[in-house]
């Protein structure tokens, strides 16, 4: 998929976007193209001005050629120009009308732009005449399907601004029945799904059949290039949520409050640069920018992590059951702690655990277990912070996997206080936070039956699967 300046390739599927003045002619090739670089756009009527190309391509193998065209400004004045011209001479074909028109057409005439339009039309294989749905259909949008109709090359209505304008949608295609047309198909451009592009491409194969591999190439590649992208995205929100999730700080008690404030500035700082750094990703993935996103500053909080031998999952990640020895020693320790004022729960439990299991718990959980009982606290995120991590990031990938490239709007992400968070959400997050080896990638990590179920589980959910 790339855009191209070349000639035009007569190899190629050559399609002509068509319509009136600012019906979203452009968007529609931006959004094909995944590009905001594609031609001008704004709201005033007639920006674009001259016939633009791009080539889109299955990999390396270019399949059809889009030509973006002037907008069609007064249909009127060219339908009773096209009506002279026929009455001037009865034995011009429909087509031989245009093809007298445009031949006659100066550099100074008011309908050059129109001249523009129509030698294109019949340059092309297909036309995708685009409609704002929003507009009425007046008598110039009746005029514009008569005379593109004359190229007796196929015409596929293009319903574009949908969402939000169900009963204008409907009256647009009662009437175009009236004209014999029941080939129309939407596609936003702003709000984008990927189906609508695929129906639009599947559109045009059952018109040209002689292209009907190569679209039927096409297709499958864009299918897969998708799906891929979906995968990339969500891949990456997976990377942030185990990040931070993994991430620890060290707070020791016995060095004051200014000791504990770094530590949480500390932690605080790189939640939100891995944040910064993820929507970063994610809109290269897409082939968005930082101005298509506003996205509020994370309310980051910090909990206090101490080592849990009875988080779920992590009896069973080190191989240890309900009837082992260290488990029964950490139940000791609980004991031991009602009894003795000095140590704490964790500390307690940590020897409970040292005393049942001997040299192989020490040394998997040592780290651990000797900040415990030099007063050493973890801070990491709490379940909070990662709630409000997974739901934004899900949210914000949702709005990228449908947002057209023509939206001039930036996408709003706020903290949602209502969407499931995925299956077994508690067990994911305790599991990460008894691992802080994962909190960066490794081979190690990523072999991990545990990790890979992890990742499995965040990915199904982001992508709606599971």
């Amino acid at each position: 998929m790339r855009e191209t300046s070349s000639p035009e390739n007569n190899k190629l599927l050559n399609v002509a976007v068509v319509g009136h003045t600012n019906t979203g002619k452009t968007s529609l090739i931006r959004t094909m193209l995944r590009s905001t670089e594609f031609g001008v756009i704004e709201d005033a009527a007639g920006t674009t001005r001259h016939v633009e190309q791009a080539t889109i391509a299955a990999g390396n193998d270019p399949i059809l050629n889009l030509h973006d065209t002037p907008g069609l400004e007064d249909s009127n004045a060219l339908f009773m120009h096209l009506k002279k011209i026929s009455s001037k001479d009865r034995s011009l074909s429909a087509t031989g009308v245009l093809a007298r028109f445009v031949s006659n057409i100066t550099a100074d005439d008011p309908l050059e732009q129109e001249a523009k339009v129509i030698r294109q039309v019949l340059r092309s294989d297909v036309l995708l005449y685009i409609i704002d749905v929003r507009e009425p259909m007046l008598e110039k949008y009746r005029y514009e399907l008569e005379i593109l109709s004359k190229a007796s090359k196929p015409i596929i209505p293009v319903f574009n601004f949908i969402v939000g304008h169900t009963e204008e949608l409907a009256q647009w295609r009662e009437q175009l029945a009236a004209f014999n047309i029941h080939t129309a198909l939407e596609f936003d451009t702003v709000a984008f799904t990927f189906e609508a592009e695929k129906r639009l491409y599947q559109k045009i194969q059952t018109l040209v059949d002689a292209h009907y591999n190569n679209l039927q190439k096409l297709i499958n590649y864009r299918a897969k290039i998708w799906d891929e992208l979906c995968l990339s995205g969500a891949k990456r929100v997976t990377e942030l949520i185990v990040s931070v999730a993994c991430y620890r700080e060290s707070k020791n008690t016995k060095n004051g409050t200014v000791a504990s404030s770094l530590a949480e500035d500390k932690l605080h700082d790189f939640i939100r640069k891995a944040e910064q750094l993820c929507l970063k990703d994610l809109l290269a993935i897409y082939n968005f920018s930082e101005k298509d996103v506003a996205i509020q500053k994370i309310p980051v909080t910090n909990g206090q992590w101490q080592l849990d031998i009875f988080a779920p999952g992590i009896l069973k990640a080190y191989g240890l059951d309900a009837g082992s020895s260290a488990l029964k020693g950490a139940a000791a320790g609980a004991g031991i702690d009602l009894m003795v004022g000095g140590l704490s729960l964790g500390a307690a439990s940590a020897i409970g655990a040292i005393a049942g299991a001997g040299w192989s718990t020490a040394r998997r959980y040592g780290r651990e277990i000797k900040a415990v009982v030099d007063g050493t606290q973890w801070l990491c995120a709490d379940e909070s912070t990662l709630r409000i991590l997974y739901l934004r990031q899900k949210q914000l990938l949702e709005k990228l996997m449908h947002r057209g490239h023509a939206a001039l709007h930036a996408v709003e992400v706020k903290v949602p206080d209502s969407e499931r968070l995925p299956d077994k959400w508690s067990e994911i997050t305790s599991v990460l936070r008894q691992n802080p080896a994962w909190h960066e990638s490794s081979v190690s990590r990523n072999n991990s039956q545990q990790y890979q179920l992890i990742e499995t589980r965040l990915v199904s959910s982001l992508l709606n699967e599971g």
